[in-house]
């Protein structure tokens, strides 16, 4: 005998699974954020950004949430380890060597080392993002911002 059907099943379990995380994060910010003064906007009091962000991702949640709810039940697939684990050294990567080498080299590492998560990554797109993606990160944090970290290692 075979199992239940899917058809007519509601409730789409990764965007309810995602809703709920956006909702949860967005109301753990609002909790952390309870002190903070809001201000108004024309004088921005330093609880007044994060309180934005958070009611946004709470609404994001919500609406995803209703999309999911509407949508056919899909089920949540296992996940793979390896493309995260690839992420993960790619961004404490890009720690290390920002530090010691410059935001040049510590980019190209995040770029390069994060791009092969994914399997079909060309190498000729990957480089060519990461040549424009390194000149845009310098110039907006490094000359426009003024952020203390060298872009060259000499």
């Amino acid at each position: 005998m075979a199992g239940p059907s899917k058809l007519g099943r509601k409730g789409d379990r990764p965007d309810l699974l995602t809703a709920a995380l956006f909702v949860g994060f967005g109301a753990l910010g609002l909790w952390a954020g309870r002190d903070l003064t809001l201000g108004t906007a024309s004088a921005m009091g330093p609880g007044y950004l994060p309180r934005i962000v958070c009611w946004l991702l709470i609404i994001i949640g919500v609406v995803i949430g209703g999309f999911g709810a509407i949508h056919a039940r899909e089920d949540i697939s296992k996940p793979k380890l390896w493309p995260l684990m690839i992420i993960l050294a790619a961004v404490v990567g890009f720690a290390f060597i920002a530090e010691f080498f410059g935001f040049v080299a510590a980019s190209v590492w995040l770029l390069l080392v994060g791009s092969t998560a994914d399997r079909e990554s060309r190498l000729r797109e990957v480089i060519l993002l990461t040549a424009g993606l390194t000149a845009f990160g310098a110039l907006v944090f490094i000359v426009g911002l003024g952020v203390q970290m060298p872009i060259w290692p000499f």
